[in-house]
């Protein structure tokens, strides 16, 4: 019976179409799964569009009949993709649509969700659906059950040939023959062997590339040396007419770390490396839902498969490199003042913290923004780097004083002389292997000539010993080979001697800042840094390489007066000393010996801040000094005696004094007055300089002193 005869009988039987159906459209849906499926199975495509004459002879009209085949090509495994369907289930629900044909239920969905879909929609608007076994009516029981059952049978036969592929796929991989895309430097052959490049430019290029990260450990130093040197790289074309042709091209970041994380160039075949995680695919975008597996996580590893340009043992050291290069990772010693960058570690959200340069990268400052720029959070801490920097160079001097090194001479010691215990026990293996070979030979020689199955025997078990003998022999001259080499007299005393010259070529200028972060970083894994709320004082415990952790109290410079931790106990004390009627200069004295040291100042309180916390405290600084009580030069005024004299603004002199045009000097008296020395000829010269401001401030050359 023919198609034409199979939709006729169902309709004349079963008498499923109506009027309200003959007036709306009849939908033919075309599908191939691949574009190779459109033009090697015609004849597919051709009984699919035959499906029109079949609407006529149903009753349809020629206008309304409504052809879909904007998926050809595409697959049925969901509907992202598929412009058609989705215009087919619009026609649906906008009530235009009478009946859908198709060859088979596989034609418009290979997934359940999307078939239900359909179905629900159909049934809603009293649309049917035709294929080659008759014509079905989505709203009647039976003909839903039957065409759900279709198309779960075709969702179920698009996995079983899924996984007939993929197992194919998996076999092939495991044998290390499944093609995949192959990185620079690499190429195949037409018998499918994969090679390295024939260009010998192309290979010097791939091995300069992993020895200059040997050299500068950063994707970084690489980029900054290739484009320095004007080095290209090498690309083979994979796809039109130039395929296969050799092209150079700039280098970028993200080639380089393509190709420092490839496992292929350890000679390596690796397959499962990027698996999809369908919980990130997106639709209609196949790309995407790519992730990054672990090694221990890969489908396939055979090593030694393939030329390689490095070892397993460099690439796994290249990882741990790129991994150390992240923002929570140690990375590498970069240029700049900074001792202790990628060493400090937050006490208080456990992150790494970073390095900023300001006032032209001299003011160095280490801090924890890491709350901050993810939760949007306050600043963790931050201190001022340099002196830190210098507690930890104190400590790690301290760590290569001659009584340290003794402690490391004397493991050595001990290391030697377990070495000296293996190479008996190795020269005891190789006496009684010589031992066994020369018995092997007494019995061989023993033997009557006329005995030839003994003889042979005897051969045989001798050959099996020289074998023994020669491969311990191989063993043995690998471990010696391994064995770091000992120290002589002469060693050991050049470095008992070095040990007392470390301070003076730690601060030698020939000692480069880098230099300095990689001795530190031998001897420091990290440093956990815990700032006591805006104090000055902070915690820091110092993990030693090797286990050891030393912790140490660390008093920080801070901004203001009120960040002091005994702020209160220096309120009350200067209150106490002002009862006392002491004078400012005496009551700073006192503060000093007592131990209460400012933020800022170095040298320690004065007068000036004394008066400054009085005032804090409610009380006028009424034991200042006067400015006729201090001891003046000649020809020598203070600021407002000045203005007064030169008729100048304020604003002006005092932009000359802190630019350092004027002869200046600050004195020790009154909280350190500025007294500045201008004789009648000076006041003169500045009187008429009023209305020449711009030329006098180009030829001024005096200086400010303190």
């Amino acid at each position: 019976m023919s198609l034409y005869q199979k939709f006729q009988l169902n309709h004349s039987l079963q008498g499923k179409i109506h009027g309200h159906h003959l007036d709306r459209l009849a939908i033919i849906y075309i599908r191939q799964s691949t574009l190779q499926q459109v033009e090697r199975h015609a004849e597919s495509t051709k009984l699919q569009y035959a499906l029109v004459d079949k609407a006529y002879s149903l009753g349809w009209s020629a206008e309304r009949v409504l052809v879909i085949d904007e998926d050809l090509g595409r697959s049925g495994a969901n509907a992202e993709g598929r412009p058609g369907f989705q215009r087919l289930v619009a026609e649906v629900g906008l009530d235009r649509v009478g009946i859908v044909l198709g060859i088979e239920m596989s034609r418009l969905a290979r997934s359940c969700r999307d078939w239900y879909q359909l179905l629900e929609v159909c049934a809603l608007f009293r649309t049917l659906i035709g294929d080659t076994d008759g014509i079905y009516d989505p709203g009647f029981y039976n003909d839903r059950l039957l065409l759900g059952l279709k198309g779960t049978m075709s969702e179920a036969e698009l996995h079983v040939l899924k996984q007939r592929m993929i197992e194919g796929k998996n076999a092939k991989a495991r044998r290390g023959e499944l093609g995949m895309r192959l990185p620079m430097g690499y190429m195949i052959r037409p018998s499918g062997e994969i090679i390295k490049d024939i260009d010998e430019q192309a290979q010097s290029v791939i091995h300069l590339v992993f020895e200059l990260f040997d050299r500068f450990s950063t994707i970084n130093g690489v980029l900054r040396y290739l484009v320095k040197h004007n080095i290209y790289m090498p690309y083979r074309e994979i796809s039109g007419l130039k395929k296969g042709d050799l092209v150079w091209r700039r280098p970028n970041r993200v080639t380089l770390g393509n190709l420092f994380h490839h496992p292929m160039y350890t000679g390596s075949y690796v397959y499962g490396r990027r698996p999809i995680d369908p919980r990130r695919k997106k639709p209609g975008r196949p790309s995407t839902g790519r992730t990054t597996a672990k090694p221990e996580e890969w489908a396939v590893l055979i090593k030694d498969k393939l030329p390689a340009y490095i070892t397993w043992e460099q690439y796994e050291r290249n990882q741990r490199q790129l991994a150390a290069n992240a923002i929570q990772g140690i990375g590498v010693p970069r240029q700049g003042s900074s001792l202790l960058s990628g060493l400090l570690i937050c006490g208080h959200c456990n992150s790494r913290m970073t390095t900023r340069y300001s006032t032209s990268g001299s003011k160095l400052t280490y801090l924890c923004g890491k709350m901050m720029s993810t939760y949007g959070d306050k600043l963790c801490q931050s201190l001022v780097g340099t002196s830190l920097d210098q507690l930890i160079v104190q400590q790690v001097l301290a760590a290569l004083e001659p009584s340290a090194l003794d402690i490391s001479l004397q493991v050595a010691t001990d290391i030697e002389q377990e070495r000296k215990n293996l190479e008996q026990h190795w020269h005891k293996q190789l006496e009684r292997a010589k031992y066994e070979v020369e018995r092997a030979y007494r019995q061989y020689n023993a033997t009557e000539p006329e005995n030839r199955l003994v003889a042979r025997t005897l051969e045989k078990k001798w050959e099996e010993t020289l074998a023994e003998e020669e491969k311990l022999k191989r063993s043995y001259a690998k471990f010696v080979a391994e064995q770091p080499s000992t120290l002589s007299e002469a060693e050991r005393e050049a470095i008992e001697k070095l040990s007392s010259d470390i301070p003076a070529l730690w601060s030698s200028p020939t000692t480069t800042q880098q230099e300095r972060q990689e001795i530190i970083r031998l001897l420091i894994e990290k440093i956990i840094v815990i700032v006591e709320g805006k104090t000055e004082k902070v915690n820091l415990e110092i993990h030693w390489m090797g286990g050891h952790k030393t912790s140490i109290p660390f008093i920080r410079p801070i901004a203001k007066l009120e960040y002091l931790s005994y702020y209160n106990e220096l309120l009350q004390r200067v209150v106490e000393l002002h009862q006392e009627d002491k004078e400012l200069r005496s009551i700073a004295a006192i503060l000093n010996q007592e131990g209460f040291s400012p933020p800022k100042l170095k040298n320690g309180f004065n007068g000036g801040l004394v008066g400054e916390l009085l005032v804090r405290c409610g009380i006028p600084s009424s034991k200042k000094v006067r400015f006729s009580e201090v001891s003046r030069h000649p020809d020598e005024y203070t600021l407002r005696e000045l203005i007064q004299k030169t008729s100048l603004p304020a604003s002006t002199l005092s932009g000359y004094l802190k630019k350092g045009m004027l002869n200046a000097r600050r004195t020790k008296e009154s909280g350190g007055i500025w007294l500045i020395t201008a004789d009648e000829q000076e006041i003169k010269r500045l009187q008429a300089l009023k209305n020449r401001y711009p030329e006098w401030l180009h030829r001024s050359r005096v200086k400010k002193v303190n």
